[in-house]
């Protein structure tokens, strides 16, 4: 696929134990849509799907952003790593590109601009890009859970790893 980058609709989803967050770009600086969903159904898998294909739907992304769950180190769940499947499929039937970005890669990304924790990530995020300052959520201490909103800001580092790897997406 030969897109400019600059003219396409980029999909980044990170799933989350309660749901998910997604981030719709249609360039490096311009966020379309976002938002966190929660999910708390029976056959969560099932149900994430069929909200992820309703925005599949509406928006007819180019591309599909998820994190690279075969990593080594990787400790998600092996629900959400079943989930990264049926997302792969549903992307190949609609012909969506997929991209995966590993965590390590993420860290690159973001470890010139001094940052390496998630929190830091979504700071940089939150400077960059105005729209999710807002959502930034409070730095964590280690005896709270991680606040819903942070998975919004690994989505959007997502793109971020995305744009970085496509040098015409600058």
């Amino acid at each position: 696929m030969n897109h400019d980058l600059h003219h396409t609709f980029v999909l980044a989803l990170y799933p989350t134990s309660r749901g998910y967050a997604y981030a719709l770009f249609e360039g490096p600086q311009s966020p379309y849509d976002w938002g966190v969903k929660d999910i708390r159904k029976k056959h969560k898998n099932d149900w994430t799907l069929s909200s992820i294909q309703v925005l599949i739907e509406r928006y007819r992304p180019d591309y599909l952003v998820i994190e690279d769950y075969t990593e080594k180190g990787s400790r998600r769940s092996s629900r959400i790593r079943k989930l990264y499947r049926m997302l792969t499929h549903l992307a190949e039937t609609e012909h969506i590109e997929v991209f995966r970005s590993s965590r390590s890669a993420t860290r690159a990304c973001f470890e010139p601009l001094g940052a390496r924790t998630k929190y830091e990530i979504a700071q940089v995020i939150a400077r960059q890009l105005p729209a999710f300052a807002h959502r930034l959520p409070r730095l964590r201490k280690i005896w709270m859970s991680e606040d819903p909103r942070q998975s919004l800001f690994d989505a959007v580092a997502l793109v971020a790893v995305f744009y970085g790897a496509h040098p015409r997406g600058h």
